[in-house]
């Protein structure tokens, strides 16, 4: 039997997948890489750090295996980062990340001075800090000796299937992330081009997700193992492609995502956009669009209080005195903004804040309210989406921080309606493979092939007595940014 590779490069490491067409997954491996803050709000890796960790994976992931099965390898990576190579093909400066938020005056720029109905006609999306045109502009500002010297415009996974083929390609799901992609007639903006100075040579030629966009070049193959007849396919965005990974294709369906970041996936047949901007408009990777809410931190702020300030990693220890009484009665408060926030208030300046503590709170009453923020700021999301008639009745939900019990219950009470937790865990990585699958003619459609493999394990429902406390409270979570805002703008 075939089989196929997934190729998830995420934020903190990449994770790799060796699966067959029936979804069987037969190994899988992590490799970590650093990530490099050199200044208080920025946030950077090395594009060959990345290179590095898939290859060393990729051969540990194939030891053992029979490499003349592999027929494809499919990649989805972390959206919006930033990389650039110069004449040489050789990475100009380290890859600016999503998350990073220099580029404040960049986006207000754009916002006010270009407009964001301008913006939303050429792109059907506003400026963010973490989108790669404002990187672009920021480089264009800072760093002009590098900015003259690009020659190739990369997102992340596209560097890797640069390596891996030989092809400048990126998929509409990912381009639609830079600011420079018209997601209504899913192409090349000019006009954005021209606005950020940016030659369209510098950019790869965009296919949808699941096509082929090439094989595995001599070399590659060769350390590798694996034959030159190997077909990559064109990847996805690491949201698009976990959205694939459980089942989220075709319209009406729901993704909720708890990893570093967290979103809020919805999927539509036809192209929709968010007059007041709080949500994305994207190509999705089944080739139809969808509607996304982004928050910078999510499982990434549960891991901030207890490796950095309690000192532990043992998360399951810390939560396991919250118990379902303790739900929705909490006097403390967290706002989960901190590196900034992007769904839906949009504000660089914002940043993580405990309110309501008091001579009584406690070590447990802290993690609950870190795990709570992340919630009710999803919520946020959820009522934008609510705001322009979108029901969402159900949703899918993944991400390691899906993996937690208590979270679990948390979400499908702040939200008030039921969780499916699906069969694979692996989200974006067994999205990619089920792109490769399907790339590979395994299956005539994505959708034909998420029928196939993806399913539900576990269906987390609301309880109404919780879920009517959590209503209560997550209206009082609602003030408590606009009551800051300014004073995040003082205190920058």
């Amino acid at each position: 039997m075939k089989t196929y590779i997934g190729i998830d490069l995420g934020t903190s490491a990449v994770k790799l997948i060796l699966a067959d067409r029936s979804g069987k997954i037969h190994k899988t491996v992590t490799k970590e890489y650093p990530i490099y803050f050199p200044e208080p709000g920025w946030s950077e890796q090395d594009p060959k750090d990345w290179w590095n960790a898939c290859i060393f994976g990729l051969k540990e992931l194939l030891s053992g295996e029979d490499r003349s099965a592999v027929a494809g390898i499919g990649t989805a990576g972390q959206m919006h980062s930033l990389v650039i190579l110069d004449e040489n093909d050789e990475p100009i400066r380290r890859a600016i990340l999503w998350n990073d938020g220099r580029t404040s005056e960049e986006t207000e720029w754009l916002n006010t001075e270009v407009g964001k109905d301008v913006l939303s006609g050429y792109t059907a999306n506003i400026a963010f800090a973490g989108f790669t045109a404002p990187k672009l502009l920021w480089l264009k500002k800072h760093e002009p000796d590098n900015f003259r010297r690009i020659r190739r415009i990369m997102l992340p996974k596209d560097y890797i299937n640069y390596i891996l083929t030989g092809v400048h390609s990126c998929d509409l799901s990912d381009a639609g992330g830079t600011l420079l992609f018209d997601v209504r007639n899913r192409r090349w903006s000019d006009e954005m081009l021209r606005i950020c100075g940016v030659s369209k040579e510098w950019l790869p030629k965009l296919y949808e997700s699941s096509s082929v966009t090439g094989t595995l070049s001599q070399d590659i193959a060769q350390e590798l193992g694996l034959s030159t007849d190997v077909r990559l396919a064109a990847g996805a965005g690491d949201n698009a492609a976990a959205a694939v990974g459980t089942g989220t294709v075709g319209d009406g369906a729901c993704n909720i995502s708890i990893g570093t970041s967290g979103t809020v996936f919805i999927t539509a047949d036809k192209f929709r956009e968010d007059p007041c901007n709080a949500l994305h408009s994207f190509v999705h990777a089944d080739g139809s669009y969808h509607l996304m809410g982004c928050m910078l931190s999510a499982a990434s702020c549960n891991e901030w209080l207890c490796k950095k300030i309690l000192g532990t990693d043992d998360y399951a220890a810390e939560q396991s005195g919250i118990t379902d009484d303790m739900l929705g009665r909490n006097e403390v408060f967290f706002l989960p903004y901190l590196m900034g926030e992007r769904s839906p208030i949009n504000d660089t300046d914002a940043r993580g804040t405990f309110i309501g503590l008091s001579m009584d709170t406690s070590r447990q009453d802290m993690v609950q309210a870190v795990m709570e923020g992340v919630a009710f700021a999803i919520r946020d999301s959820l009522e934008a989406a609510h705001s322009l008639g979108i029901s969402v009745g159900r949703s899918r939900l993944c991400g390691g921080g899906a993996k937690s019990p208590l979270w679990r219950r948390m979400f499908a009470n702040v939200l008030n309606m039921p969780l499916e937790l699906p069969l694979s865990e692996e989200g974006p990585g067994y999205g990619a493979a089920m792109l490769a699958m399907t790339g590979c003619g395994e299956y005539n459609t994505l959708k034909e092939c998420a029928d196939a493999v993806t399913g539900v394990r576990e269906t987390v429902y609301p309880d109404p007595v919780i879920s009517a406390r959590y209503e209560e409270r997550y209206q009082k979570f609602r003030g408590i940014y606009p009551a800051l805002k300014e004073l995040f703008s003082i205190l920058r």
